[in-house]
């Protein structure tokens, strides 16, 4: 079941009523991630590889309205270059997406980064008549009482969720027989 709407967000605070209502139902909590698989859990980069490899059921994932951008979308600030994780397009909230991966669990810090890279994709890549950016964080895992005391007095709208990989990769591998019935199996077809 997909938890539609459920991400720690502060969009009642800082987005129009109307927009605020559609981008929360727009960002879920958890992101179902089972097709990349569970060897990409170690490095932010591998996650970002597998979901750029796997984007048609990434974008399926993410839900209606999202449209893919780039990854390591390159922004240069005061002449230093920063690299957007994926850079995504919302077609009906009109705004660009900034979505920030972390292969570990949520930490407030994060959030000060995602408030840097909405702040300058305001300024350097969206055009007049967009809507304000919107960040979305995923993590391995969180807290939700350390998101919401994260996000308390940012004026950026962003959400934090996390994301899951293992639970198909469990429920698969608790249908497969183990080594021991696979290797009786064998003896049993020899004789």
């Amino acid at each position: 079941m997909k938890a539609v709407g459920n991400a720690i967000t502060n969009f009642s605070r800082t987005l129009p009523d109307y927009q605020s209502d559609l981008a929360q139902y727009a960002f879920k909590d958890p992101y179902n991630f089972s097709f990349i698989g569970t060897m990409a859990l170690q490095h932010e980069r591998d996650i970002e590889n597998r979901l750029a490899e796997r984007m048609t059921e990434f974008l399926l994932e993410l839900g209606h309205g999202f449209a893919y951008v780039g990854r390591q979308y390159n922004v240069v600030v005061d002449g230093d270059d920063y690299y957007i994780d994926i850079l995504m397009y919302h077609l009906k909230l009109h705004c660009y997406v900034v979505v920030e991966l972390k292969a570990v669990e949520f930490i407030p810090e994060f959030v000060s980064k995602l408030n840097f890279y909405i702040s300058a994709v305001d300024e350097y890549v969206k055009a007049p008549e967009d809507k304000p950016t919107i960040g979305l964080l995923l993590c391995r895992s969180k807290s939700n009482k350390k998101a919401e005391f994260a996000l308390r007095g940012i004026t950026q709208p962003m959400g934090i969720a996390q994301y899951e990989t293992e639970k198909l990769f469990n429920d698969v591998a608790s249908a497969l027989p183990t080594i021991e019935e696979i290797e009786e199996e064998l003896i049993n077809d020899t004789n």
